[in-house]
């Protein structure tokens, strides 16, 4: 498979790590657009929303359970956004599954 974020979850293409468990990794964004931006990612491939299956749920449960965690040791007590974009449209530029935490900063109520 041809999937940066699998081969990000490989070793094969560096990141910078904020978190790592068995089945979630996180990764700061090489283009933020918030002080802080990082990337919540399973490590099982799952193409996008659309595809959250009965036979996935639990890997993407243990991606929604690690985000609060992620945005603790990124240092955001004070609030920050969670977002996942889905198909072109969406503006989805990797077919992997993630969830961009964005924070650090008071973000603003419109949409990105």
């Amino acid at each position: 498979m041809d999937c940066l974020f699998c081969k990000i979850v490989a070793g094969e293409i560096p990141s910078t790590k904020v978190y790592e468990d068995d089945n979630v990794l996180a990764f700061k964004d090489i283009n933020p657009n918030a002080p802080v931006h990082v990337l919540v990612i399973p490590k099982t491939h799952i193409d996008s929303v659309d595809c959250v299956d009965a036979n996935n749920i639990d890997v993407v449960s243990k991606v929604i359970v690690a985000i609060p965690t992620v945005a603790k040791e990124c240092g955001l007590a004070n609030g920050y956004r969670v977002i996942t974009n889905v198909g072109e449209d969406g503006g989805q530029s990797v077919k992997h599954l993630h969830f961009h935490i964005l924070g650090g900063e008071k973000l603003p109520v419109k949409l990105a």
